[in-house]
């Protein structure tokens, strides 16, 4: 039972009963009730119960009445009932005086009802609320679990899980900073007793109780949850709820899904170097804060990744915060120095140091697109940037990707990483006008073009899996899935058609442009 004395005072039947001292202790909690029955009960009583009486036992002796409210105050009773008719017709003065003197509860009960009247009525009323907290509790719990299964949030995710739950919260830093705060406190209540240890505990914030929670990762502490406002008579009942609070707010975290627990120099950086791609920035200062991460991530040769899952919609931030997760863990790019920014144009990582070789690091990406599961109407893509050596050049880099992610579902289509050296090409000769580029590719391609459909259908296959494989035959067969003999005769058959020798690197090229004339003819 957790019921205050006035709160207690209003159920019935103790509603019939008359206060007539120590008002200004009705905030007092009633823990339990106990009658008196035996002249030490007094040594008996616990904190917080209340005590009924006929008052016989002290019905003879002033002093002895005095002596049991004095001890009853002591020992945190809650209050005193007397019930009148049987031995006192009233409470003394003297007794009432003391009572108020030390904001002591002094009851009067009405005669008609036994004190079992009066603990059934408070017990049942108890059960009520108690059943009310719990049912309360378990819808939390059930909004709770529906909140962390959406993948979407409209709305900040610890606000989320302030509004679920009930109570506002504060994120403190392993440092000690303040992170996250929606409550009234000052950031000195929330810190008071820093540091701390990672076990949890009720605490008190001003006036008002909370309760701290470590955010854990193994062992580590990497940050404090506080949940403010608690009614520590409840904590019991809503702890295991304040616990899976904190689990959910832990998990979303290590999963980079908020950025609430990023290192303070990471956030700092990631506004600099957005505000530097936008050119508010001078590259010394971008290059300063680099160098206070201790990366040396513009010092040393590096390159650009910006990834991007368009068709995502709602989930497209959702998914790039799960993309960054797998970069971050790969055991490949773990060898590089990295830093990884979600922006509006998609997810921009910097790798330096490590020399990866391009068909190994876009081997790397589509690995880590295919552990993600990104849903089959979701196509992710990235572009690669050409490998830069100066930190003025970071601004190129942006500038490569981005153009090279937003020609690649143009020019490569099914191809989700690029690298842009692929398609500088393609970009130089945009301005070349749609008719020369058929009139080119005709002329080319003459000797085979005027055969029949299927038989030029299956040799362009053959000689454009070539060109892509750079003239190797093993390759070739190997992605037309045939035979390395067959491949060979159709590469000698096709030198006969289209007079060419491709062993020479200008019958090579001109092949290779009147491919990608070809293909950005089909794109329009």
């Amino acid at each position: 039972m957790h019921l205050t004395v006035e709160e207690a005072l209003s159920i019935y039947p103790l509603s019939e009963a008359k206060l007539i001292a120590g008002s200004k202790g009705t905030h007092r909690i009633v823990k339990s009730i106990n009658v008196m029955d035996a002249p030490d009960i007094s040594d008996w009583i616990k904190e917080g119960e209340m005590l009924l009486t006929t008052a016989y036992l002290i019905k003879d002796n002033p002093e002895q009445a005095s002596a049991l409210l004095h001890k009853l105050n002591r020992r945190g009773s809650s209050g005193l009932g007397i019930k009148l008719g049987r031995f006192w017709e009233s409470v003394p003065d003297a007794l009432i005086a003391e009572a108020d003197e030390l904001n002591f509860p002094l009851i009067e009960l009405p005669f008609q009802f036994t004190f079992s009247d009066q603990m059934n009525g408070l017990f049942r009323a108890e059960l009520a609320r108690r059943t009310g907290t719990l049912q309360a509790v378990l819808e939390k719990q059930r909004k709770l679990m529906r909140f962390a299964l959406r993948p979407v949030r409209s709305r900040s995710l610890l606000e989320s899980v302030s509004d679920v739950i009930g109570h506002p919260i504060a994120i403190i830093g392993s440092r000690g900073e303040l992170l996250f705060n929606n409550s009234s406190h000052s950031e000195r209540e929330l810190l008071g007793g820093w540091p701390w240890g990672n076990r949890n505990r009720k605490v008190r914030i001003g006036e008002e109780a909370g309760y701290r929670l470590p955010l854990l990762q193994g062992e580590e502490s990497f940050g404090y949850l506080i949940f403010c406002s608690i009614d520590p008579l409840l904590l019991s009942i809503e702890e295991s709820l304040f616990v899976q609070g904190a689990e959910l707010i832990a998990h979303h975290i290590r999963s980079g899904d908020e950025d609430y627990f990023e290192h303070d120099l990471h956030r700092e950086f990631g506004k600099l170097l957005r505000r530097y791609l936008k050119g508010d920035l001078s590259c010394a200062e971008l290059v300063k804060a680099a160098d206070t991460l201790d990366y040396g991530l513009l010092q040393a040769p590096f390159q650009l990744v910006l990834s991007d899952v368009p068709e995502a919609g709602e989930l497209r931030q959702h998914e790039l915060t799960r993309l960054k997760e797998e970069y971050a863990q790969h055991p490949e790019f773990d060898k590089m120095k990295a830093f990884h920014l979600v922006m509006e144009e998609g997810l921009l990582s910097i790798y330096s140091g490590e020399r990866v070789a391009p068909e190994r690091f876009s081997a790397i990406i589509e690995s880590c697109f295919d552990k993600l599961k990104i849903g089959e109407s979701f196509y992710p893509r990235a572009a690669i940037s050409s490998r830069k050596s100066k930190p003025e050049e970071t601004r190129e880099a942006f500038a490569e990707v981005k153009e090279a992610l937003r020609l690649t579902a143009h020019w490569n289509a099914g191809q989700q990483v690029a690298h842009y050296r692929q398609l500088e090409l393609a970009m130089v000769l945009q301005q070349v006008p749609a008719e020369m580029m058929q009139k080119y590719f005709s002329r080319i391609l003459a000797g085979l073009l005027g055969r029949e459909p299927e038989y030029v259908r299956e040799m362009l296959h053959t000689l454009e899996a070539f060109l892509e494989n750079d003239g190797h035959i093993n390759e070739t067969a190997k992605k037309l899935f045939i035979h390395r003999n067959t491949a060979t005769y159709r590469m000698e058959k096709l030198s006969e058609l289209l007079d060419v020798d491709f062993k020479k690197t200008d019958d090579l090229l001109r092949l290779k442009l009147a491919f990608l004339f070809r293909k950005m003819l089909e794109r329009g």
